[in-house]
């Protein structure tokens, strides 16, 4: 398999259908170049899910073996993408279930309850100015990193892997509604996560404003203690 962090040759529906014809024909080997042009996503979901390289690896070979096996149930119903999608996103779920460290759905709720966006500031126009393209990306992915699993399934299906909404939704197996509303909050935890990297440093100005809005803040407060006494 090639490298994770090398592009990988991303084929049309009808290449991938021509393959799986191939392959369901007795060419076995025809799935080899099934497996070249979506390692790249497959791994990329099983990440997504567990947050580990070494468990994601895993899950993406599982997850390989299991639709080579079971490519006769492909209906052609969704694309082939998404039937594969959804098998590595159940191979990385059962994996992710036997660990100590998985996430609850009620604690996942708690999350998305308790996350409130605080940074507002405007990011710098070209951040590549800032860093190298490869340091920028590591921060990117750094950051996906830190977001609750449920988020960042949504995130990378939709953002990083460029599927669509309904594709995302059957892969995870949620509502489109559902999937939205994970890749809004998705979206803001990134923000917070990437702003003090990519923010635009304040003006004198805007500082100063800040300031005086500190003051004031500051005067309300001792203000109320006042009253309250």
């Amino acid at each position: 398999m090639t490298d994770h962090g090398q592009p990988s040759h991303t084929g049309t529906g009808d290449d991938d259908l021509a393959l799986v014809d191939r392959v369901l024909s007795g060419d076995r080997r025809a799935f080899e170049p099934l497996v070249r042009r979506h390692e790249r996503r497959v791994f990329r979901v099983t990440l997504a899910v567990l947050g580990n390289v070494e468990d994601a690896e895993e899950a993406m070979q599982d997850a390989f073996v299991k639709a080579f096996r079971h490519l006769n149930q492909f209906r052609r119903e969704s694309q082939f993408t998404t039937w594969l999608t959804r098998i590595a996103i159940n191979e990385a779920l059962q994996k992710r279930q036997g660990r100590k460290d998985m996430v609850s759905l009620d604690e996942s709720r708690e999350i998305e309850e308790q996350f409130v966006p605080r940074r507002h500031d405007l990011w710098h126009a070209d951040p590549e100015k800032l860093y190298g393209k490869q340091e920028l990306r590591q921060i990117i992915e750094v950051a996906i990193q830190t977001l609750p699993a449920i988020y960042r399934e949504a995130f990378i299906l939709r953002d990083v892997e460029g599927m669509t909404a309904q594709q995302s939704a059957e892969a995870i197996g949620v509502t489109i509604g559902a999937l939205k509303s994970r890749l809004l909050r998705a979206r803001l935890m990134m923000r917070e996560t990437l702003a003090p990297s990519l923010e635009e440093p304040p003006t004198l100005q805007q500082r100063i404003v800040n300031t005086a809005s500190d003051m004031k803040t500051v005067f309300a407060m001792r203000l109320m203690r006042a009253v309250g006494k």
